[in-house]
């Protein structure tokens, strides 16, 4: 395909068809999981094609199993239209001795009562995300992060980052929209997030499960929690948030409007990691908010480049959850966890990588040097706290692999204390 800008779902979707019967690949609208998943598929359904689509959902509905022959691998595109073809996927994967039959994608999640069988062993489940920096071929690439965990002694001296602050605050505000990189101008780049909260705001948050939802409300809460990014801000404090905004909401309408939007894979809370720390301090447990893309939060408080420039201390927070965006695509090879850490003493750490064998590494983020000391003390206090807990045999957990502030700088070095200052421009 033209253009076509590599992602990582490439090879998670290329490994997962050589051992599974079927590949569900979910995400948000205009992630690129239609467009990456046909080319690695040798037929097509498209539920919502102007000509077809209807024929397919009366068919889907009628037989599902016609509707799925054909040449294999069959992409069935936004599958959750037909909910029913989600037994029958996993009805033919059991009957068949093959793999890689059906790749499927949606951007909701389907009403487990509308399907019999979780699809376990059948059907593996791959979260598709707007672009990294790395994808979007803005950020060099040259520290891995799975080097990071491998290698103590990475040597990463004086690496340096292509993107400015500058650069950043655009990366951010444009979003990792693959559309977004095809426009010509800066103004259009930055105009597909708007349209993207429009379609969601008018339409998507009311189809998603059927419930009618008001557009003016949707957008007061997306702005509620742009204005709470980065943060662990509770309900009450987001409902008296949006009570500013657009008037009173009650806790049940709330939920349904928060579920509907996680649904859709807006939002993207970040869970807490709650080791067994021997420690008189509270670890605090809620979600941290954040969106699965930080141009949705720019874009919800009608932010600019030229505004965020001279507003650092707001775009700290849309930096984090640019970091934590591409973190999470750069560890979904390896069935990493992103997560953070936070107690009432102050203590923390702004995200926890985890991996799948049980290795993990304490990361702060910081945008500027003024900051970096700072970052370095959390996760040294931190690592010293779990040290002494496992020292104690109150925990049974190793050292973390590394100690990481990720920055908006230019250049990447290993402190003396042996923390890691990484540029984000650097990491893939």
């Amino acid at each position: 395909m033209k253009d076509y800008l590599r992602r990582y779902t490439d090879q998670e979707l290329k490994e997962s068809l050589e051992y599974m019967g079927a590949v569900l690949i979910t995400g948000p609208k205009w992630c690129g999981k239609t467009t990456t998943a046909k080319r690695q598929c040798n037929s097509l359904k498209e539920l919502q094609h102007p000509i077809y689509g209807k024929s397919y959902l009366k068919l889907a509905d009628t037989n599902p199993i016609e509707l799925l022959k054909g040449e294999k691998p069959m992409l069935i595109d936004e599958w959750q239209m037909a909910p029913e073809l989600w037994n029958a996927v996993r009805y033919l994967v059991d009957e068949s001795d093959e793999d890689g039959l059906y790749v499927l994608t949606g951007s909701t999640t389907v009403d487990g009562s509308k399907i019999t069988h979780n699809g376990a062993g059948r059907i593996k489940r791959i979260v598709m995300r707007p672009m990294s920096l790395y994808e979007s071929g803005e950020s060099t690439g040259a520290i891995s992060l799975i080097d990071l965990f491998d290698n103590e002694d990475l040597n990463i001296d004086g690496i340096r980052s292509n993107l400015t602050i500058t650069d950043l605050i655009f990366a951010a505000c444009r979003g990792g929209w693959p559309e977004s990189l095809r426009k010509k101008t800066e103004k259009q780049q930055l105009a597909i997030v708007s349209d993207y909260i429009d379609i969601i705001c008018n339409s998507d948050a009311s189809e998603v499960d059927g419930v009618k939802r008001n557009p003016q409300r949707v957008k007061a809460i997306l702005k509620s929690y742009a204005r709470n990014i980065s943060t662990l801000a509770s309900k009450k404090t987001l409902m008296k948030d949006i009570k500013t905004e657009y008037g009173d909401i009650s806790p049940p309408t709330y939920d349904s409007y928060i579920n509907a939007l996680e649904r859709l894979y807006v939002i993207q809370n970040i869970p807490a990691w709650s080791p067994n720390i021997r420690s008189a301090n509270t670890i605090r447990k809620s979600h941290k908010k954040e969106f699965i893309d930080p141009s949705i939060a720019v874009a919800s408080l009608n932010l600019t480049p030229e505004k965020l420039l001279k507003d650092f201390e707001t775009f700290g927070f849309i930096f984090e959850n640019l970091c934590i965006r591409d973190l999470l695509v750069y560890s979904s090879s390896v069935n990493g966890e992103v997560l953070y850490y936070s107690d009432d003493s102050g203590l923390e750490a702004d995200c926890i990588i985890y991996l799948s064998d049980g290795r993990y590494a304490l990361i702060e983020f910081k945008l500027g040097h003024k900051e970096i000391d700072k970052g370095a003390e959390n996760l040294l206090k931190l690592k010293e706290l779990i040290r002494k807990s496992v020292e104690d045999k109150k925990i049974d957990l190793e050292e973390p692999s590394f100690l990481a502030v990720i920055t908006g700088g230019e250049m990447a070095y290993t402190r003396a204390d042996g923390v890691k200052v990484i540029p984000i421009g650097c990491l893939r």
